[in-house]
């Protein structure tokens, strides 16, 4: 019973808030955990879970795509590609104790980016650029970081770009949600491939998670960027609380 409302629920939830600030898997990975699904199982069925409402962004965003300065898109496209894929492999071959140690770090670290992702990545756009090359490792790397794990990565990308285009983060979000779409559609087939997906919880939060994100689109459009913001960092960090409890509390001590 707690399956079929908290399910649903989340999906609908994760799937406003990936169309209206990102971070929708501070809701799903939570929910799939709490109705029993192993954590390594849970982050692989909620990354499937969003993967569809993410590449409706990106059909939406396909025209205003194009290159990050002199790096080439099918230099991004394969390296985001490749980084996914080791991501993915990376967290099969984690164990999930381990995963539930690494849990709350990763959603700090995701929470963080969340919140001054945007403000760095304008900061050192003032002060410093970067080698094409040096971009295309560092892509390697938030690639494999998407297939892992994947929070707030979309902001990460665009704070590292901000160091070779001068182009506002209105001006990236196309790019930003092809790539991290790139970065899921490789985690996916090998969760897909390594049977390590729910799939009674999974299309379940699929199907709410679509039109969550269907709804979360009218809404962005009329509700205060601030509220949005505000609401989802405030969200954000309550669930990274919860699971440093969960994780090294009191509870974990025995």
């Amino acid at each position: 019973m707690q399956s079929l409302v908290l399910i649903p629920g989340a999906g609908l939830l994760a799937g406003a808030m990936n169309a209206l600030a990102g971070g929708g898997s501070f809701v799903s990975l939570p929910a799939l955990i709490a109705v029993g699904v192993p954590p390594v199982q849970a982050n692989a069925s909620s990354t499937v879970a969003l993967f569809p409402s993410g590449v409706a962004s990106a059909w939406v965003y396909r025209h205003d795509i194009s290159p990050i300065g002199q790096v080439s898109m099918r230099a991004l496209l394969i390296t985001t590609l490749l980084g996914g894929f080791a991501g993915a492999g990376l967290l099969l071959h984690t164990s999930s104790q381990a995963f539930s140690f690494a849990l709350p770090w990763l959603l700090l670290l995701a929470s963080l980016a969340l919140t001054f992702g945007r403000r760095i990545g304008e900061a050192l756009r003032g002060r410093w650029t970067i080698h094409a090359y040096a971009v295309l490792a560092i892509q390697f790397l938030l690639g494999i970081y998407g297939g892992y794990f994947g929070g707030a990565v979309g902001i990460m990308m665009v704070a590292v770009w901000g160091l070779l285009d001068g182009r506002d983060i209105k001006g990236l979000n196309a790019l930003r949600t092809l790539l991290v779409t790139v970065a899921n559609a490789s985690a996916v087939s090998i969760f897909i491939g390594a049977h390590a997906v729910q799939w009674p919880e999974t299309i379940t939060m699929l199907i709410a998670a679509t039109i969550g994100g269907y709804l979360g689109a009218h809404a962005g459009r009329r509700a205060p960027s601030h509220v949005i913001r505000a609401g989802t960092l405030l969200l954000t960090y309550c669930v990274t609380l919860v699971f440093f409890v969960r994780t090294y509390g009191p509870s974990s001590w025995h």
